[in-house]
């Protein structure tokens, strides 16, 4: 063993000029990019998905509970429904849920003076943590509450306030339209603008106080006695942890006082297409590692190959000195796995370099109506940086066994005499 390690080192460390140092020097390159691009693709695509589920969840919860509606789309209005606090404390003693808030939408019309547009305004009571949206708003505030009447605010998305070309603190009119007479219409004060960066939101939702969704709604018996703020569209649940959202629209569909009527959503069902789309990019960031995988496991070996021919004549030397087989396998094992670990420590190396540099400068930018993102996010998962570099060393090894039984094959006369 010492003696396939003395031998293995001091071709490694050669400082002669030869091709075999050349080949060396491409396969420790070649080994370098594949395991830094595979980790960068793992962490870009991490961060992708979590950074855009993540905008979704902080917009509309993790799950929904509204009445049953087949093939409601997101853009529909919902089928208001009495509250339950009964409800709305037994979901809140379930060890998923972090918490849950009352929402309501409406179909409106935007105007101002020269302008106009249609929009689904979403209402949202005093109880809600605007902290789920607070990094979405660009410009101003969230809505502020009175507790003798409906707030008179709203907020705007930043594609919806170019279209109205309105500001923060500026005024516009919103139309609501009756089924059964002219439209309702209110003054609304804009105290902020926001931004998600998902069109299909920002150029959807306009975010008000759930008590003027309740007013439009509400008969004139239900506004005299006050009975209209007991109807919602709905409750948006947030959990502890994302990941279990199946289990938890289960369990609380499953509770024995959940109104037949109603249904639990996740949000993945709620917008499809999007986690859809994310959930292909796991087969684009599979298929570019084993593709990287290939191109390390073929460049090894064709250098252990290289590194065989040209030592023949030694292979030969050796084997007339009684070495066996296995102990100049050795020799030229350990100089491939010295290889590659040079090439794995360093790529790791320049990969983090990468990442690093991308979440302190954001250097990568992309094109945000097309992929929710301005610039490319990073999510580092140490284990799955350990499994890439361990896995790559081991498929090499194992592979690299194929080559060196080109040893075995070696007969020391005619090696001696290889030229």
């Amino acid at each position: 063993m010492k003696v396939a390690g003395f031998i293995a080192n001091r071709i490694a460390f050669n400082q002669q000029k030869s091709f075999s140092r050349f080949i060396i020097r491409l396969s420790i390159a070649a080994t370098v990019i594949s395991v830094a691009i595979m980790i960068i693709t793992l962490s870009f695509a991490n961060g992708f998905q979590e950074t855009v589920s993540q905008k979704i969840f902080s917009f509309l919860g993790h799950m929904r509970i509204q009445e049953k509606q087949d093939f409601k789309s997101l853009i529909a209005e919902d089928i208001p429904i009495r509250k339950s606090d009964s409800l709305v404390t037994e979901i809140k003693k379930n060890p998923l849920v972090d918490d849950i808030y009352a929402f309501a939408t409406r179909r409106a019309i935007l105007k101002t003076k020269d302008e106009i547009e249609g929009v689904l305004i979403k209402g949202l009571d005093s109880s809600y943590n605007f902290d789920h949206i607070r990094r979405f708003i660009k410009e101003g505030r969230p809505i502020q509450y009175n507790d003798s009447t409906y707030s008179k605010e709203i907020m705007l998305s930043d594609y919806t306030a170019r279209q109205l070309k309105i500001k923060v603190n500026d005024t516009l009119s919103i139309y609501f339209i009756q089924p059964d007479g002219p439209p309702r219409a209110r003054r609304l004060i804009v105290s902020g603008i926001y931004k998600t960066g998902i069109s299909e939101y920002d150029q959807l939702f306009a975010i008000a106080d759930i008590q003027l969704i309740q007013r439009m709604n509400a008969d004139s018996t239900t506004l005299d006695n006050g009975e209209y703020r007991n109807m919602i569209g709905g409750y948006e649940i947030f959990l502890k942890n994302y990941k279990k959202i199946d289990k938890g629209v289960d369990e609380i569909y499953n509770l024995k006082d959940f109104p037949e009527t109603w249904d639990t959503q996740g949000v993945t069902s709620v917008s499809p297409n999007i986690f859809d789309w994310l959930n292909m990019q796991d087969v684009t960031r599979n298929v570019l590692i084993g593709i990287m995988v290939a191109i390390a496991v073929v460049n090894l070996i064709t250098c252990l190959i290289v590194l065989v021919i040209e030592r023949v004549r030694m292979i030969g030397i050796l084997k007339s000195l009684g070495a066996t087989n296995w102990t100049i396998q050795k020799i030229f094992l350990q100089h491939s796995v010295f290889i590659t670990i040079t090439g794995i420590i360093i790529g790791a190396a320049v990969a983090l370099g990468v990442l690093y540099l991308q979440q302190a400068t954001g250097f990568i930018k992309l094109q945000e109506d097309a992929y929710y993102l301005s610039e490319a996010a990073v999510k580092i998962v140490w284990w799955q940086i350990g499994i890439i570099c361990a896995g790559t060393l081991l498929v090499c090894f194992l592979v690299l066994m194929i080559p060196s039984i080109v040893v075995r094959r070696i007969q020391p006369v005619k090696a001696i005499h290889f030229r």
